[in-house]
């Protein structure tokens, strides 16, 4: 028995919130003060650095579990399935339902339930529960469906990530342009068929690292209200990546029993263009060779960073045919791999 992604499917935004559009913004330092250069400046060394040109967002009318939702089904009208059959339904995220301008985050019944209720399923051993695990959260939740099914407790999973990054932005942080809007989800189920995930990896580091990424004040110290905000330590972020995830890849690689060569594609969370291309690089350094042309697939440049969505929404795009030069075919060996909040890593080597 294998355990395999049957159907895939990603939620993403129309609206289109380009670089230009933060020309009016007040970017400010931690400490309130101004920066010295123009916001021009600021924008263009903001792409350098993360290769994003736009991003996306949803529209005010919408929430998280609705977009959770609508790729969930996606998903299953891919995997041409009944939804009654599920046995558990795992949604990824980090910040709940946050409505447009609102202060606090919602998340009581947990985004899996509201997202089992939209889908109308009525069978109540379909078990649905939330996974809070910073970026890596859609990719730890595939672990926890494999677990799942190879215990026997389980047949069919769905597991979605699903973010609204832009409803807990701060626009005085430049930061705020690295994130966005999206979701995908994936049907996970038993399989005859040869292949499907063949190993995993996770690791929590946290004795130094757990702050990296945290709820913060906006840069604005004199601003109206007391609302909190996705921060982050960038360089700390950046280097701590570099350090640990090309080995949790490695390790991962070697429990597969695949070979560096065998791989065709690596799936990596779309977090920022240069640190994923240097942690590519770094993966393909301890092999003592370079990476081969397109084995990164990347859509952060006009889809920004979507946290647990940007996995799967990846996946969702290279799969359906919507990426330029890439493909998958039957056979295929890939590498899922993220790093995020906690500080958290994990990878999945996947057969296709």
């Amino acid at each position: 028995m294998s355990i395999k992604i049957t159907g895939v499917g990603s939620y993403i935004p129309n609206k289109v919130e380009k670089n230009s559009d933060f020309q009016k913004h007040e970017f400010l330092y931690e400490d309130g003060t101004a920066f010295s250069q123009s916001n021009t400046v600021i924008i263009e060394k903001f792409k350098s650095i993360t290769g994003i040109h736009e991003r996306r967002y949803i529209h005010q009318e919408l929430n998280n579990s609705d977009i959770a939702f609508l790729a969930a089904n996606k998903a299953i009208e891919d995997a041409k399935i009944n939804p009654e059959e599920f046995d558990y339904i795992i949604v990824a995220h980090n910040y709940g339902d946050v409505l447009h301008n609102d202060l606090q985050s919602d998340t009581v019944p947990s985004l899996a339930t509201r997202v089992k209720h939209k889908l109308r399923i009525k069978n109540p051993k379909c078990v649905a529960y939330d996974i809070l695990f910073g970026c890596p959260g859609w990719v730890e939740a595939v672990i926890q469906a494999n677990a799942f099914i190879k215990s026997g407790l389980a047949k069919k999973c769905l597991v979605i990530g699903s973010e609204t990054l832009s409803r807990v932005v701060d626009k005085h942080d430049r930061d705020s342009m690295i994130y966005s809007d999206g979701a995908g989800a994936t049907v996970i189920e038993a399989s005859n068929e040869e292949g499907g995930i063949l190993a995993h990896e996770s690791a929590t580091y946290s004795f130094e690292e757990a702050n990296f990424i945290f709820f913060g004040k906006s840069n604005k110290l004199d601003a109206a209200d007391e609302r909190k905000y996705i921060k982050m330590h960038g360089r700390k972020i950046y280097e701590f990546a570099l350090s640990h995830v090309p080995n949790a890849m490695k390790s991962c690689l070697e429990k597969s029993g695949r070979s560096i060569g065998e791989l065709k594609k690596i799936l990596i969370h779309q977090a920022n263009e240069k640190m994923d291309e240097a942690i590519v690089k770094r993966f393909y350094k301890l092999y003592g060779t370079t990476p081969p042309e397109g084995i990164m697939p990347m859509s952060i440049n006009k889809l920004g960073n979507s946290s647990v969505a940007t996995v799967p929404t990846l996946l969702d795009l290279v799969l359906k045919g919507k990426m330029e030069g890439q493909k998958l075919e039957k056979g295929d060996v890939v590498i899922l791999a993220s790093v995020g909040a906690g500080m958290n890593i994990n990878a999945i080597v996947y057969q296709f």
